[in-house]
């Protein structure tokens, strides 16, 4: 169990029944997985640099990357309808719980010029979208051997039936959120 997690267990869930006064420990908002989409539009005129994308994905996160394909074939982009053009992994359980640790206490304060994060970027169901442009700054990845730098989104997607449960939940897990 990770350490975050037993957190979560002891501290977090009787916090947050007491705070939004629910009396089943179930109805208690909880992180359900963390998605992390890296998008390589250049993949579209040469193929091996979706399997480096995949490679350094599957390095920060310790599990295989999936492949992304166009929904639909965009001329001017030269796409056509289910070329591999990004890819993705979804966390789930102790990995998940794992990598939001890390995520919060090693990979956000290394980010240059960080001051928190952006209250703005729930989607108005209780789930977060982060966006970090170099994936230099996983411990992970080796600088000596990337090619080109690549951002990437985070998703975490949680149970909570609003922002304002969704943001009290991330609080408490660690969630450096930049005051208003």
């Amino acid at each position: 169990m990770s350490r975050l997690f037993k957190k979560y267990k002891k501290e977090i869930i009787p916090a947050l029944q007491k705070e939004f006064s629910i009396e089943n420990k179930m109805a208690v908002p909880r992180l359900e997985k963390i998605v992390l989409n890296m998008g390589v539009g250049d993949a579209i005129q040469n193929i091996k640099l979706l399997d480096t994308a995949k490679k350094e994905l599957s390095l920060i996160t310790g599990q295989w990357a999936a492949t992304g394909r166009a929904k639909k074939s965009i001329s001017t982009f030269k796409l056509r309808k289910g070329h591999a053009i990004a890819c993705y992994v979804t966390l789930r359980g102790k990995r998940m719980y794992e990598f939001f640790d890390r995520l919060v206490n090693v990979i956000l304060p290394r980010v240059r010029d960080f001051r928190g994060l952006s209250a703005q970027s729930f989607d108005g169901r209780g789930n977060y979208t982060l966006g970090i442009k170099d994936q230099l700054v996983f411990p992970e990845i080796d600088y000596t051997k990337v090619d080109r730098s690549r951002g990437m989104n985070i998703t975490v997607v949680t149970s909570a039936n609003s922002d304002k449960a969704a943001i009290a939940l991330l609080e408490k897990l660690g969630m450096p959120f930049r005051e208003a």
